[in-house]
């Protein structure tokens, strides 16, 4: 090789493959098509769109990218009943009461009261205007499914047209408890996150719990992936898992149980409901199926 061709850059290096080593080291498992979906989002300057079951990664991207972009990560938790003002700006009436106070006091002029100064930010305008931080953030609306109609015509609006000089890297989630309006998810770009394979989560358990015991990795994997075809309210996702395995390892499990099963089993479901599901005979079931007995 001349020293030409060792100088010359490598045009050929695919930028997907690279933000994919990238959320690697910082311990996230993207496949290609979400990677794809993360590229696009940021090249395009187009919000990204995450649905999918709970449990199955989607806030975590947000997390990882604020890493991997070395960017301060503001997140507005979306709930039912939340307003613009909570979740663009308020005012401090608070330091505009003691202004007024303090200004009688003193025999002056109050300052005026609808000054910066008297701003309080919420994670929307924290976002769009960084004063008093450099550079860009990444900004995680989470769960915009739990909000209202009229809260999602404002976003859409917001969303449009970021008229800022360092626009944030904007993440959305839904766990699709309703159906966002086609408006905003045109406007995105658009990624479900399914439950992983058993390999794919199998490799997130070592990354995530290391030292575990590969064989009861194995089995417990193969068993919440059993479990996830069980007629459920709400099917474990991978934050689950790994909370099971680390009560399991907790516990000083070496290998995996029908006991141990039934005895940590409120780790993987949250509803009594679907605790009621997993019964006796569906606990063997289980077993049988995910060949864990």
């Amino acid at each position: 090789m001349n020293s030409d061709q060792e100088t010359r850059p490598d045009h050929d290096a695919d930028p997907v493959q690279a933000l994919q080593a990238a959320l690697e080291r910082f311990g996230y498992l993207a496949d290609d098509a979400l990677a794809t979906a993360i590229h696009l989002s940021r090249e395009l300057g187009k919000p990204l769109f995450l649905e999918g079951e709970p449990g199955v990664g989607k806030t975590e991207v947000a997390k990882v990218m604020a890493t991997h972009l070395a960017q301060p990560l503001i997140r507005l938790q979306c709930y039912e009943g939340l307003d613009v003002a909570q979740a663009l700006y308020e005012w401090n009436y608070t330091a505009q009461l003691l202004e007024i106070r303090s200004a009688e006091a003193e025999g002056r002029a109050a300052a005026p009261l609808f000054d910066r100064r008297f701003l309080l930010p919420r994670p929307l305008l924290e976002a769009i205007d960084p004063d008093g931080r450099d550079g860009a953030a990444v900004l995680l609306i989470d769960e915009i499914d739990r909000t209202d109609d009229e809260f999602e015509a404002f976003l859409l609006e917001l969303l449009s047209d970021f008229q800022v000089s360092n626009p944030p890297t904007v993440i959305l989630t839904s766990n699709r408890t309703r159906e966002v309006h086609d408006a905003l998810k045109r406007r995105c770009i658009y990624h479900w996150i399914d439950f992983p394979s058993f390999e794919k989560e199998l490799d997130i358990v070592r990354r995530r719990v290391p030292g575990i015991d590969e064989r009861l990795a194995a089995q417990a994997v193969r068993l919440v992936q059993a479990l996830r075809t069980e007629d459920l309210f709400k099917k474990p996702g991978v934050a689950e898992t790994l909370d099971w395995i680390q009560a399991l390892v907790a516990l000083d499990r070496r290998r995996l149980d029908e006991h141990a099963l039934r005895d940590t089993l409120g780790a993987l479901l949250k509803y009594r409901d679907d605790l009621d599901v997993i019964d006796e005979t569906a606990v063997r079931g289980l077993f049988d199926a995910a060949g864990s007995s």
